[in-house]
């Protein structure tokens, strides 16, 4: 796409009907399922194989309607800016024969378009990726026998066998579940793998992280086995859902966008009025053919485009994508660096992106007493001897830990205090164990002792558990189980859980030898109570300071997240999103889909904290804010967060954990999944716009300086600057330097200032009237010099006096905007505070603008292809004069707006 038609594929994101009316299964028991499904628990027969695959199709994700390379190249110049060069270019070859301007023209055209379609070509990744993301292999049962097949051959019917690390292969109604975990936080943004069960759910309105009894295509099973009914395939899964969220993404137009299409037409519809304005009083005058005038139009229409203008914002943002990538922050689109810069809201998933996706022991309640994760604990404590060998995490070669997040946390927390389990578990080796069950929510296993006792360790739910308990170990004894310590326990359980930790009980007790039927009555009574760890998904330790840091910068951070409300709340209170406690900043899934839309709209101000949302919600609660004329920026990790990365204004994906999915459908990616690096992006976004509208506010004066100068001179029947002359200045003197104002340092104070906003522009903060008012005075002093040279001429002859007036008129125009470059580097503030020699390539350019501007009159050889003639000293003091003099109008300008309070 052009510079000024980055499309981007954002809109409104909608289910298919047929994926809205996909029965709810999980309400539904199992026999009623698998007749829906025609199926069986023997599995399908191959005749009803090939013809539900014939019906539904391969398990796979249908692509979106793609263009075509030459599509996309001619996209490029559907823009109005780029037909006006166009336009000019074709004038200026055909008609006026200026090939030069036309090739030139048309080369800067062609190179936009071409970097257009490289950028463009990136947009498709999020479809590849979730094709991509499909497991290879299922293993199902069919006629009663069990195959191992490719999963896009699964077909609704089939039952699927799931274990301990397998991809879950298509979405399932679960027919058993033994100690079965599944994590989804790739779709639900929930970090705890969910325990699941076969029971049907009795309400049909339940959030997808809720559905206990189903099975998603994509999620990872952590722990325990299953068997499942297929009952989605492809487009027909939840992930299906998303792929068709985002294939059916409606194109909108991004802040710089808007920002440039307006300049673009502005100034067209400008030139074109002073050209007609030009043409009449040329006919009036009745000394010019319409040929004659046509050509004095051609050099207006060269002096007023800046047919640099779309290479220098490239440029500029180009420049912008290599600064944030040294400051980890990867742009996938151009448009991307400056949007951030007007961001009004953040709207961050939680899981993976606020928190670091990875359980953590934060609190220990053991002995009796209450402390942090931080502090020392013996290696005799029985709670820490508990969490670590009533544990199933295996612990790799290279100290990797492998296993369910809840229980390597434990053991993480293990080593983390010098507690090698490794070592313990080889001294004290497991002899028996009752795994996990989500019946009784318990864990035991049984450690032979070298004084031949066997030492039962047993962790899990603290309200099951306890029921298990007859004594309790505190501050170094054993004592008996009382009203009052179970109420102390339960207490310490409560307080933990309401600040959304994970609680999980621990005890223990000795036994001479193994029952001879091992079961919970028999292993898991009259316990010995040791203590209570509380774990949470902890928050990135930089991430508050990042919330500190916006909130000051005006931008308003807000929580999405598939996660619980008390969960949601707490992390969103800690990292001071909202003030702890306050809830009615806080909203769940189920009451938004209570409100209606105008209800919603009205009241989005209000919340800070969106929990147990769908995808469907976070696309809902990016576009309300969008509908308050709110630039939004959502960050986000994983598959469920895609359509919401797509719809915002900028996605931003993360470069670690997340998913192939949501880094396709991102803006930009974070490459340290570090939530403070998005608010250095905006800091640099936000330098960024200040820096193209320096390079704005530098050309359109320059070329508005140039328009005045040429539209007097025919006004007053003079002599006009010829169109390479006019060409020359505007890429000589105007292009170099406004590249180098792209790469200025950021100015002090920029984090301090509110977000301009959507409805803001590049005219906007006093450009507007600076533009104004430095282009007329850069004109006035171009004609000033070219009146000195008619009137104090070094020539005796009229062709002689005049062709050096239209030198010194050309250096002049040429040299002043060199000057006025310095004058651009802060709208209000004195050039003598902003350190104007500081920016090295700054320097440089003028220099070698300098240069190559003297060059064409100095230089023998030059002055015919110029048409200029040699100046002497008196008259290149002149035009010097002329260059200081706008220095220190703007400087006395600027003192008085300052004064003025315009800052």
């Amino acid at each position: 796409m052009s510079l000024f038609l980055f499309t981007l594929m954002k809109g409104s994101l909608k289910m298919t009907d047929q994926q809205k009316q996909q029965p709810k299964y999980f309400a539904q028991d199992v026999d009623k399922v698998l007749a829906a499904v025609d199926s069986k628990r023997t599995g399908l027969t191959g005749e009803q194989v090939n013809a539900n695959l014939a019906k539904y199709g391969p398990n796979a994700l249908a692509e979106g309607k793609r263009k075509t390379k030459l599509q996309r190249f001619l996209d490029q110049f559907k823009d109005f800016m780029i037909i006006v060069l166009l336009v000019a270019a074709l004038i200026s070859g055909l008609v006026a024969r200026e090939w030069a301007d036309a090739l030139i023209i048309l080369a800067v055209v062609l190179i936009n378009a071409f970097m257009g379609v490289i950028q463009e070509s990136k947009a498709e990744e999020a479809i590849d990726a979730l094709k991509e993301m499909a497991t290879p292999e299922a293993r199902v049962r069919r006629n009663n026998a069990i195959l191992s097949i490719s999963s896009d051959q699964l077909v609704p019917g089939d039952i699927v066998l799931l274990e301990a690390g397998d991809v879950v292969p298509a979405d399932l109604r679960l027919l058993d579940a033994a100690s079965l975990k599944i994590e989804e936080a790739a779709l639900t943004g929930e970090s705890v793998p969910t325990e699941k069960d076969v029971a049907t759910i009795a309400k049909d309105d339940v959030p997808l992280g809720d559905r206990n009894n189903m099975a998603f295509m994509n999620s990872n099973v952590t722990y325990g086995r299953g068997v499942g009914v297929v009952v989605g395939t492809g487009m027909h899964t939840q992930v299906g859902q998303i792929a068709g969220m985002l294939n059916s993404a409606k194109e909108t137009t991004t802040p710089l966008q808007d920002n440039l299409n307006s300049l673009g037409k502005t100034l067209t519809v400008l030139i074109l009025i002073i050209a007609a304005i030009m043409f009449v009083i040329g006919f009036m005058r009745g000394d010019a053919s319409w040929i004659d005038m046509l050509l004095v139009s051609i050099s207006l229409a060269v002096a007023a485009i800046p047919e640099g203008l779309p290479a220098i914002v490239t440029i500029i943002l180009a420049l912008g994508t290599q600064k944030m990538a040294k400051r980890n922050a990867l742009v996938r689109k151009l448009p991307a660096v400056e949007t951030l810069g007007s961001t009004d809201i953040i709207a961050s998933d939680k899981t993976g992106t606020l928190t670091m996706n990875q359980m953590t022991v934060e609190k220990v309640y053991t002995n009796g007493q209450m402390q942090d994760a931080a502090a020392d604990i013996a290696p005799a404590d029985t709670t820490l001897r508990v969490m670590t060998m009533s544990n199933d995490t295996q612990v790799q070669e290279d100290g990797n830990l492998l296993g369910d997040p809840t229980e390597t946390a434990l053991v993480q927390y293990g080593f983390d205090h010098n507690f090698n389990v490794t070592d313990e578990v080889e001294k004290e080796p497991r002899v028996a164990e009752l795994p996990f069950d989500s019946d009784r929510k318990l864990m035991s296993t049984v450690h032979q002792l070298k004084d031949g006792r066997l030492f039962v360790a047993v962790k899990g739910a603290p309200d099951q558990l306890l029921k298990r308990v007859t004594q309790v170990a505190a501050k170094g004894q054993v004592q008996a189980m009382t009203p009052a310590a179970e109420q102390a326990i339960l207490d310490v359980n409560t307080s933990l859980a309401q600040n959304a930790l994970r609680v999980l009980a621990m005890a223990y007790k000795y036994i001479d030898k193994l029952p001879d039927q091992l079961d919970t009555e028999t292993l898991e009574q009259d316990l010995i109570f040791s203590g209570l760890v509380g774990m949470i998904d902890p928050e990135r330790p930089e991430a508050k300071a990042a919330v500190e840091k916006a909130k000051a910068a005006g931008i308003r951070p807000i929580m999405i997240t598939g996660d619980h409300q008390v969960t949601a709340e707490a992390i969103a209170g800690r990292l001071g999103i909202i003030e702890p406690g306050d809830d009615d900043a806080v909203i769940t899934g189920a009451q938004l889909d209570a409100m209606d839309d105008k209800t919603f709209d009205e009241k989005v101000d209000q919340y800070s904290v969106y929990a147990r949302v769908s995808p469907e919600h976070k696309v809902r609660i990016v576009k309300a804010w969008q509908d308050k004329d709110k630039v939004v920026a959502m960050t986000g990790d994983g598959v469920n967060d895609a359509p919401a990365l797509k719809s915002a204004d900028i996605g931003v994906g993360m470069g670690i954990t997340g998913t192939e999915v949501s880094k396709g459908a991102s803006d930009m990616v974070l490459a340290d999944d570090n939530f403070a690096t998005i608010v250095v992006a905006v800091e640099e976004g936000r330098k960024v716009f200040a820096n193209i509208q320096k390079s704005i506010q530098y050309l359109l004066s320059a070329n508005l300086g140039e328009v005045l100068t040429l539209f007097m001179m025919t006004l007053m029947g003079w002599d006009i600057l010829k169109p390479v002359q006019l060409l020359w200045i505007n890429l000589v003197t105007d292009t170099f330097p406004a590249i180098a104002l792209g790469v200025e340092p950021t100015e002090p104070g920029i984090m301090d200032r509110k977000p301009r906003g959507r409805s803001s522009n590049f005219f906007s903060g006093g450009v507007a009237s600076s533009v104004l008012y430095q282009g007329i005075l850069e004109g006035a002093l171009t004609l000033g010099v070219y009146l000195w040279g008619i009137n104090f001429p070094v020539h005796s002859t009229y062709d002689a006096i005049h062709a050096d007036a239209l030198t010194m008129a050309y250096a002049t125009l040429g040299l002043i905007q060199l000057f006025h470059a310095f004058n651009v580097k802060s709208i209000h503030q004195s050039l003598f505070t902003i350190h104007p020699f500081a920016n090295k390539s700054f320097n440089w350019a003028i220099l070698g603008s300098f240069v190559l501007l003297g060059a064409t009159i100095a230089v023998p050889g030059f002055n015919g292809l110029f048409h200029v003639t040699y100046l002497d000293l008196s008259q290149w003091s002149a035009v010097l004069v002329a260059g200081i003099a706008i220095l220190v109008i703007v400087e006395i300008v600027k003192f008085v707006q300052r004064r003025m309070g315009k800052q």
